[in-house]
C-alpha cells in the first residue's frame, strides 16, 4: 500500500511523507526537509512517526524552504539524502559525511519497497528535480515547483494515480496583488511557479492516463486561496471542490492512499 502526507506545503517550509508497506516492512520517504528540525520533529509526531522511522530524504532543490534542515536532520539520524549534482553545489556542498546520493533526471532507484524517478523540471534554481514514487502497485507523482509543465513533466507522471501538483497563484491575483514588479515577473514566468490554470490544464491531460487524486499544493498566502485553487482542479477532473484535497503550510494535509 502506498500512502503520503503532507507535513507543510508553501513558502513557509515544504516536507512531504511517502509511505510503502510491502509484507511486514514499512518504508518512509521524506521528499524534501524545508523545516526547521524542532518543526520537523513535531510534524512527524503528529503523523505519527518518529525521526529515526525515516529511511531516506529526496531534495528537490537548493531552495531553503524545501532544504531546510536536511543536513543536520541526516547527520543527526544517519540518514541517506538524495539530491542531483546541481541541488548540491546550489546548497555549497556540504559535507554529509558518506550519507549524501547523487541522482538525475529519470535515473530510477529503490528505497526499501519504493523506486523513485526523479525528473528534470523548469524552474530558477541550479538542477532542480521533482520526482514519482511507486510501491510497484501504486504511482505517486510530487510536482511542487515549476514554472511550467512540459511534455517530459507529463510524460514522467503518465500514469499516476495520485498527485500533489503546485497551484502557487491565480494569475489575476498575483496581476493585482502587492508583489513589486519583478518579482510578479519571476513568480508568473516560465521558471518560477505554477498557476492554477497551468495546474488544472495538466491534471486534465493526466486524467486521461488513470489520475484519480489530485492534492493541490505549494498555494501562495499573498496571491492565491483555496477556494480558486479547488475550483480549477474540480472543473478539470470532473468532481466537486470537495473531493480536491489542499496541502496548506502549518499542517500539511492528511495521510492518503496513492
Amino acid at each position: 500500500m502506498l500512502r503520503f502526507k503532507s507535513l507543510g506545503s508553501g513558502s513557509s517550509g515544504n516536507a512531504t511523507l511517502v509511505q510503502a508497506r510491502a509484507g511486514t516492512g514499512v518504508t518512509h520517504l521524506l521528499v524534501d526537509c524545508g523545516l526547521g528540525i524542532r518543526n520537523l520533529a513535531k510534524r512527524l509526531g503528529q503523523a505519527g512517526l518518529l525521526p529515526d522511522q525515516i529511511d531516506a530524504v529526496f531534495i528537490t532543490h537548493e531552495h531553503s524552504d524545501h532544504v531546510g534542515c536536511v543536513r543536520n536532520f541526516a547527520l543527526r539520524e544517519r540518514i541517506p539524502v538524495y539530491m542531483s549534482a546541481g541541488t548540491w553545489a546550489g546548497m555549497g556542498e556540504p559535507d554529509f559525511e558518506g550519507l549524501l546520493h547523487l541522482v538525475a533526471d529519470t535515473g530510477s532507484f529503490e528505497v526499501g519497497a519504493l523506486q523513485l524517478t526523479p525528473f528534470a523540471v523548469p524552474h530558477d534554481s541550479r538542477e532542480p528535480l521533482q520526482v514519482r514514487c511507486t510501491d510497484g502497485a501504486r504511482h505517486l507523482g510530487v510536482l511542487t515547483d515549476l514554472g511550467h509543465v512540459t511534455p517530459h513533466v507529463l510524460q514522467q507522471l503518465w500514469g499516476c494515480d495520485s498527485l500533489l501538483l503546485e497551484c502557487n497563484h491565480d494569475e489575476e491575483m498575483l496581476r493585482t496583488g502587492p508583489y513589486p514588479w519583478f518579482l510578479k515577473r519571476r513568480v508568473g514566468g516560465d521558471h518560477g511557479h505554477l498557476a492554477n490554470g497551468a495546474a488544472a490544464e495538466a491534471a486534465r491531460f493526466l486524467l486521461g492516463t488513470g489520475l484519480k487524486q489530485v492534492v493541490a499544493g505549494h498555494l501562495s498566502e499573498q496571491n492565491n486561496r483555496p477556494e480558486l485553487a479547488r475550483a480549477a482542479l474540480a472543473q478539470a477532473l470532473y468532481c466537486g471542490p470537495q473531493d480536491v484535497h489542499v496541502a496548506d503550510g502549518p499542517s500539511g494535509c492528511d495521510w492518503l492512499t496513492a
